[in-house]
This record gives C-alpha cells, sequence and structure tokens, in this order.
C-alpha cells in the first residue's frame, strides 16, 4: 500500500454549521495541516461551508452534488447524525445525500441529535461537545487504523 496516502475526512453539516465548525476546529487541532490527513468541508448551503472552511478545513464543496461525489471519496464521515436522514435540516439534506452518504464504505461518526426526529436509546445523558470530543477520539482510533494498514 501506499504510505504516502492521505486520508480524507468528510465533514458534512448544514444550516447554520455550528456542529461541523466544532469538528473541523477539534480534528484540525488533533491532525495539523501536513498530518496526513485532509478535512474536508461539505455543506449543504454556503454559510455552512464557508463557516468549516474558516476554521481549518483544508477544501470545501456546497450543495447535493458536491456531497456524492466526495462521499464516495471519503475515508472517514462525520458530521450530526441528520445526515443520514433524508429531508432532514429543514429539507436541506435531499434523500440522494442520505443515500450517497450511508452508501458510502467510509466510516461514519456521527453526532447524535434530536432535531431529525431519530432518537439514540443511550444509558447516559450527554452533551454536543462530549459527543464531538468523542466523535473526535473514535475518529482519531479511525485514522490510526487506516494509516497501518496502508503501510
Amino acid at each position: 500500500m501506499n504510505k504516502n496516502k492521505q486520508t480524507i475526512i468528510a465533514v458534512i453539516d448544514g444550516q447554520g454549521g455550528g456542529i461541523g465548525r466544532s469538528l473541523v476546529e477539534k480534528l484540525r487541532a488533533e491532525f495539523p495541516k501536513g498530518s496526513g490527513v485532509r478535512i474536508c468541508a461539505l455543506g449543504t448551503n454556503a454559510s455552512a461551508t464557508n463557516r468549516m472552511l474558516r476554521e481549518g478545513a483544508d477544501e470545501g464543496a456546497t450543495g447535493e452534488n458536491a456531497i456524492i461525489f466526495n462521499a464516495a471519496r471519503a475515508d472517514i464521515i462525520t458530521g450530526p447524525l441528520a445526515i443520514i436522514a433524508a429531508n432532514s435540516m429543514l429539507g436541506e439534506l435531499t434523500p440522494s445525500m442520505s443515500c450517497a452518504i450511508t452508501s458510502s464504505n467510509a466510516t461514519k461518526v456521527l453526532i447524535p441529535l434530536d432535531g431529525c426526529n431519530i432518537k439514540i436509546a443511550t444509558g447516559e445523558a450527554f452533551s454536543i461537545e462530549s459527543s464531538i470530543e468523542r466523535c473526535v477520539s473514535i475518529i482519531k482510533d479511525a485514522v490510526n487504523e487506516l494509516t497501518v494498514s496502508w503501510i
């Protein structure tokens, strides 16, 4: 395998892009530029994409085709749970987007939120911040596993 392969993390968000912004900020702190990890900001709208780019994503794209195309390229996909629910985010997340995300071979690490009428049965209370921290920890482990498999 190619030791120089970059791990691509697609951060997908919509509406105001707040969850995506927080994820990019924490991922960039964990994986600085030049670390072999490429962070791709994918927004359902330009505002979400721009917010993630300002936080340090390496590249960004907006809209349905960008999300469909890049979901297939990603090694890891992260964002709010709503990215796998068709018509979520007040309709910003299209059925084609959710299908591309769920069909991707990428590892998906999602932040649970109640806004899309999907409830996660957990035994303990959690905050968005603690979920983001856990998400970054899971992604760090996944990146390490991917890196080992390329050697």
